[in-house]
């Protein structure tokens, strides 16, 4: 077990095999729907939670964890380690970031010996889970906190989301759609593409099919890291898993995956994306 502790949110989406290999800690987002309020991949889980959600008129609410959860979370990792990286989705579109600020000042408080290095991937996703998963193996490999937060922040810049879904209600609704807000209008015919620029959700086109859509992720794909490139990519749905399968395969024609996961998003982060959602996040190496 690495000396050094990594901790993320449940929103990274990070498949529980790896969370369990790699040793890392995941404090749950809430969902507050009608009178009950379920913690994220604890009190309620994928299946049921994208079934009822097909079928919701009213979006439930979603927070983010507070400073108290973090650092009950900081408090359990500083008993086997002494530093700590925390590494979370973009300030723009959650408090996560600067409720885990507060939790590391107060840590200093009763554990002045415990070095905690808090970070805004400017991301969202399995984006920001590929940064945890690869500080959790560079931390098992021996590596400093530095080299650490080194790697991450060579990985903000570089590392990409691109996903389509059959409409952007679910952003929209939810205050997510950042500059893809024109998008919203499209006729049902047109499945639009999203991303990531600087933290803020924006629109990269849009395609009449979903295998039109596909194609174009797979263009964006080839554009960015080069025909040759190699990439690590997660395929990334909420109750899509078909639709995704066939994106990977498109993008496994023309591009080397050196890493492949597959990976269903969490419940509080579908809540914005909605069903029917299919993606990749992904990044060069």
């Amino acid at each position: 077990m690495s000396t050094i502790g990594v901790l993320t949110d449940s929103c990274a989406s990070i498949p529980e095999k790896l969370i369990e290999e790699l040793s890392i800690q995941v404090v749950p987002y809430y969902i507050h729907r009608g009178k009950e309020t379920l913690r994220d991949l604890v009190d309620v889980q994928r299946e049921e939670f994208f079934r009822w959600l097909a079928t919701a008129s009213e979006l439930p609410k979603t927070a983010n964890p507070s400073a108290g959860d973090f650092l009950e979370a900081y408090k359990g990792l500083a008993e086997r380690a002494k530093e700590i990286v925390s590494i979370h989705m973009t300030s723009w579109g959650s408090g996560a970031y600067q409720a885990a600020t507060v939790a590391k000042e107060m840590l200093a408080q009763s554990h002045p010996d415990v070095r905690v290095e808090v970070i805004d991937s400017r991301q969202t996703s399995l984006c920001y889970g590929w940064m945890a998963i690869e500080a959790a193996r560079a931390a098992l490999a021996g590596q400093g906190l530095d080299e650490i937060v080194q790697l991450i922040k060579e990985m903000i810049p570089v590392t990409r989301m691109i996903q389509t879904a059959d409409t952007l209600r679910y952003l929209y609704m939810g205050g997510r759609i950042g500059k893809a807000q024109h998008l919203v209008g499209s006729l049902l015919n047109i499945k639009p593409l999203i991303g990531m620029e600087d933290g803020v959700i924006v629109p990269l086109g849009q395609a009449r099919s979903r295998l039109g859509a596909y194609r174009k992720i797979v263009s964006m794909m080839e554009e960015d890291v080069g025909h040759e490139g190699q990439v690590k990519v997660a395929f990334v749905h909420a109750a899509a898993l078909e639709e995704v399968e066939k994106l990977r395969s498109m993008v496994e024609e023309r591009l080397t995956c050196v890493e492949v996961l597959m990976a269903e998003l969490s419940p509080a982060l579908g809540v914005h994306t909605g069903p029917g959602t299919a993606g990749v996040c992904y990044f060069p190496v």
